[in-house]
């Protein structure tokens, strides 16, 4: 029975036209990563839940007529059987998504072993391959886009990761979204209503920051407008504020392209010699090639950091 939760929903939302775009001189692709769910507690992959969850990710994206690139953690949600991971993941490719490669363990390059690192894309390829039905699996993001700590490491696996026939999928609206979904989660689970609503209120706001910001910036760094790649996640905050966000992208003029599309600018194949453990916009990745002075996008707020702080670690 678990199996026809999603049949009747689906389909008022899956039959859908193809994606139509009004004109407008400013475009933004959508990535979303650590699929199948992440940031939302421990029982957020309980495979009911997480059912309804992703559906209410995915209906706004289609209300919004916003094409998205979905990046999987292969072993993420460790619980589900390998019917309900390709169950979810079907969800997303029925709603247009394009599934990419996030690796199978989310390991941190900064701190593995680059031939363990390898050995986890290779693993996360074997789990999600037969979950495509044939479809290709083009694109590569780098966990917490930390793509190597030394200039030899850094080259060995972007060399691998094209050997592989990945495409790596930067970003360049880079923000602190897991944090907000985090605390919200911990609200949740505590029933602590009050900093729920705190979070709601706040977390558009902040990302319009953001998104100001990079505005900017990418005049100085770049000279002019550029199709932007936004990074968020798949968790129960933005299940529930997809609507907001989007809008507020709309508002300011955007619209929404594909990852497939936003790549071919000529801007995505600018060098860029960043080495080190951050993890960080191409914006500013672009910023240091050219020896520009650095510049950082808005905090999150002290009151979210600190509420961060206050949720236990496994």
């Amino acid at each position: 029975m678990k199996r026809l939760l999603c049949c009747t929903y689906l389909s008022a939302f899956f039959a859908v036209a193809p994606f139509a775009f009004a004109a407008s001189k400013r475009e933004v692709a959508i990535t979303v990563d650590d699929l199948p769910f992440a940031q939302s507690g421990p029982r957020a992959c309980g495979f009911g839940g997480l059912q309804i969850q992703t559906l209410h990710l995915l209906e706004q994206f289609l209300r919004q007529k916003a094409p998205i690139t979905a990046f999987v953690v292969a072993g993420n949600c460790p619980d589900l059987t390998d019917d309900d991971r390709r169950t979810v993941l079907k969800l997303w490719q029925d709603a247009g998504a394009e599934l990419g490669s996030h690796t199978y363990s989310h390991l941190d390059l900064s701190k593995e072993d680059p031939s363990v690192f390898e050995a986890d894309i290779v693993k996360a390829d074997g789990a999600l391959r037969p979950v495509l039905g044939g479809r290709p699996l083009r694109y590569f993001r780098y966990p917490m886009l930390h793509l190597g700590p030394t200039p030899e490491i850094k080259a060995r696996v972007a060399r691998f990761i094209a050997s592989r026939g990945y495409t790596n999928a930067p970003v360049t609206f880079d923000n602190s979204d897991w944090m907000f979904a985090n605390v919200y989660a911990s609200a949740l689970a505590t029933g602590n209503m009050e900093l729920m609503a705190h979070v709601k209120d706040e977390y558009v706001h902040y990302m319009e920051t953001v998104v100001d910001f990079f505005e900017q910036r990418t005049l100085e760094v770049v000279g002019h407008e550029i199709p932007q790649i936004l990074l968020m996640h798949a968790n129960r905050l933005n299940a529930d504020l997809a609507t907001d966000l989007l809008t507020m992208l709309k508002r300011r003029g955007y619209r929404f392209t594909t990852l497939e599309q936003a790549l071919k600018d000529p801007v995505y194949q600018s060098p860029e010699n960043y080495v080190g453990t951050n993890g960080i916009s191409w914006i500013h990745r672009w910023s240091m090639t050219k020896g520009m002075p650095d510049k950082s996008e808005p905090q999150e707020p002290r009151w979210l950091q600190l509420e961060f702080q206050k949720i236990p670690k496994e």
